[in-house]
């Protein structure tokens, strides 16, 4: 379970040491939309140098195409964006021999969701792309992205994908934004976020990570479950509790481990 996912754009490598050493989770290294064209040789080399070597955290690559595939090898994942069909998918799929992230940026991709998220094994986590989809639907208010994360949230459930991170936040400026639009997501069902400065990085991680309440309920309910044989129980507090509930249980305790704050 990752709570945050950095970008880095793959021309910038003054900037790849210390987007793994940031607190991030995962860092994304960039070779779409963050490069312009007369600098993709120059950013798929030293992508391609950078990940000739191991590092403390997983380092994914954002490709712009099958050309930034040799780049990329050594890669934890791919992130592929604006997909619209599984057939997209299963094409990365034969030449690639990693993990694949597709980014959902259109209706059309909204639609197939599903079938993009169940398109080829090597599909490890879908997302969307928020900014490309706002322009393809023609929406200024996030709240108009509440049906088309939702869907996305079920279709990754549906095909037995972990929950999405969300898409990038694009005012860095705007913490309090940012936390607000994190705990939205949240509620929706999504786990974490793509980040653009390492800044945004310890909101991220205080929106997602579990409150102390949360952490007891969850704790309680495991309890009392394991005790409980296979039926459902009537918990102290009152909640009615069964067996499908354990597994968003067990992620509460774990993310609340895995994330506490430090003194």
């Amino acid at each position: 379970m990752l709570l945050t996912w950095l970008y880095v754009p793959g021309d910038r490598p003054d900037r790849f040491a210390k987007a793994v050493a940031s607190g991030a989770d995962a860092v994304i290294l960039d070779l779409e939309d963050a490069v312009a064209a007369p600098r993709k040789a120059y950013a798929r080399a030293a992508v391609a140098e950078f990940l000739a070597d191991p590092h403390e955290v997983p380092v994914y690559v954002r490709i712009a195409s099958v050309l930034d595939l040799p780049a990329a090898q050594g890669a934890a994942g791919l992130r592929l964006p604006k997909v619209e069909s599984a057939e997209q998918v299963r094409a990365v799929a034969a030449l690639a021999g990693a993990e694949l992230h597709p980014i959902i940026e259109s209706a059309l991709g909204v639609e197939n969701a599903y079938q993009i998220a169940t398109a080829h094994p090597a599909v490890a986590g879908i997302g969307l792309g928020e900014a490309d989809l706002r322009s393809d639907l023609g929406v200024t208010d996030e709240a108009a992205l509440a049906w088309p994360r939702g869907r996305l949230v079920v279709a990754a459930r549906a095909a037995g994908l972990p929950p999405p991170a969300m898409s990038v936040y694009p005012s860095v400026s705007d913490v309090d934004g940012l936390a607000a639009s994190c705990r939205a997501g949240r509620r929706l069902g999504f786990l974490g976020r793509a980040a653009i400065h390492p800044r945004q990085l310890p909101v991220i991680v205080a929106a997602f990570r579990p409150e102390p309440e949360e952490v007891a309920r969850a704790e309680a309910l495991l309890a009392g479950l394991a005790s409980s044989g296979d039926g459902p129980l009537i918990l102290p507090d009152g909640r009615f509790a069964d067996r499908a509930m354990l597994g968003a249980a067990r992620r509460v305790v774990e993310l609340a481990a895995r994330y506490a704050e430090r003194p």
